[in-house]
């Protein structure tokens, strides 16, 4: 009781809103009804957990899109030890292949780059000295007005390029692939080959005995236990804000609010404030971020098809960029014995296979896996399921800096947080959780600040 009367003189009982039940928006509620504010989450989906949202399959939850966590992780990790969820998280042992001109290639560490036939041996060993720079360097300031391919090719060469840098590249983002920023490529290696614990040969990934839903479940429990209203399913058509406070309008209705915090793409956010008086240049800005779509496959089958978690697909003729064995990294024994895939690629919204339906994307991309993997057999698979994700990978080119949204709005009492922010790290969940820090300690600031001083 004593607390409780502690969070509300803290908090002073005033409402916030948190547009978005993904992991940056669960978390920045968290913290605000952990500092005794009324907070209220508002979900445009059936359920929370943003791309890390689940479904079940043979049986067990499953995330929509693939999902683990590097060792690297801290804030998701301090997170998880936070909520008491630690015996969940285990530790698994990675792999990695890369799939290039017909022929499976392992593709987890230095040897493997020193036994990969597709380059010449001085290639391999320019590859692995590249690499070793962008693990090593922090000075990332210095790529930001170069483009991945330009750098690349002046570093590694045009062959390393050709095989290894330019078909992922291609695959993340599509038409939009040749102007991307050499610090967006630095910082996925950077985080990457930093992710080995000290003394570990091998990288380890963590996923939970549960999926990822053991977190979203538990932030969901903890929320509710503290008060927090959260309402799934709930389309929210407008916001405005003036000196006085926030304003949502649903489908049927409106609420006020002292503030309210954002956590939806750039431009879904432009749309909803389409009646407020956004500068013209703050709604350029918002514009101004692209962001390509994905498209999901997700099945089961009675067959094992190869031993490696993660295969880069490295050919422009398949139609999927990666191939994912999520059993070879949890195992088995959750869903029944039998192996989980997944097949997917980044795509432009006006793509003719992110618009397709099922059947089509299926014949398309199980015919491509029979010849990636000959011998998968398209009558084993027991469940599939589709997914389509209209925001998931923002574009970020060599002015990307100059374009980022400040979490601080102009709307009067109105925050913005969303992966578009994160820079130059790409989105995921160790860093949804942190900018869910990040903006719930701007809106308690920016609260406290409205209070004033306290009267002696």
């Amino acid at each position: 009781m004593a607390d409780d009367m502690q969070n509300e003189q803290r908090g002073n009982g005033a409402r916030v809103a948190i547009i978005g039940g993904g992991y940056t928006g669960l978390v920045a509620a968290l913290r605000l009804t952990e500092a005794g504010y009324h907070v209220t989450v508002f979900e445009a989906g059936a359920e929370l957990g943003g791309l890390a949202g689940g479904f079940e399959i043979e049986g067990a939850p499953l995330e929509r899109a693939y999902h683990h966590i590097f060792r690297t992780d801290t804030a998701i990790i301090d997170l998880v030890h936070e909520l008491g969820l630690s015996e969940k998280l285990r530790w698994h042992r990675g792999g990695q292949s890369l799939y290039f001109d017909g022929t499976l290639h392992p593709f987890s560490g230095a040897l493997d780059l020193l036994r990969f036939g597709p380059l010449a041996l001085h290639d391999r060993i320019r590859a692995g000295v590249v690499a070793l720079y962008l693990q090593w360097t922090r000075r990332w300031h210095r790529f930001e007005a170069v483009t991945a391919l330009q750098w690349m090719r002046k570093a590694a060469g045009a062959n390393v390029t050709r095989v290894i840098w330019e078909p992922l590249l291609r695959g993340k983002f599509h038409r939009h692939h040749a102007s991307v920023s050499m610090a967006w490529l630095w910082a996925r290696v950077h985080t990457r080959a930093n992710s080995k614990a000290p003394g570990e040969m091998h990288e380890r990934l963590g996923y939970f005995d549960g999926g990822f839903a053991v977190l979203t479940d538990a932030l969901e429990q903890r929320l509710r236990d503290a008060g927090a209203d959260i309402r799934t399913d709930a389309r929210i058509v407008a916001l405005s804000a003036d000196e006085s406070g926030t304003r949502i309008v649903l489908d049927r209705s409106e609420e006020h609010f002292a503030v309210c915090v954002a956590t939806i793409p750039s431009g879904v956010f432009g749309r909803l404030c389409a009646q407020s008086d956004l500068p013209a240049p703050y709604r350029e800005r918002l514009a101004s971020i692209q962001y390509l779509g994905a498209r999901i496959v997700v099945f089961s089958s009675g067959q094992r098809l190869g031993r490696t978690y993660w295969t880069n697909v490295n050919d422009a003729s398949m139609p999927f960029l990666v191939f994912i064995a999520h059993t070879e990294l949890v195992g088995t024994a959750r869903y029944a014995g039998h192996h989980i895939y997944y097949l997917a690629t980044y795509l432009p919204a006006d793509d003719e296979q992110f618009t397709c339906d099922a059947d089509q994307l299926e014949d398309s991309w199980f015919d491509a896996l029979a010849t990636m993997i000959p011998e998968f057999d398209r009558g084993a698979i027991r469940e599939k399921h589709h997914f389509r994700f209209s925001n998931a990978q923002h574009v970020v080119d060599t002015s990307y800096r100059s374009r980022i949204p400040e979490r601080a709005t102009p709307l009067p009492h109105v925050f913005l947080s969303n992966f578009s922010q994160i820079y130059p790290e790409d989105r995921g969940t160790n860093f949804a959780v942190r900018e869910g820090e990040r903006i719930a300690r701007s809106a308690i600031d920016h609260l406290a600040a409205q209070r004033g001083p306290r009267p002696q």
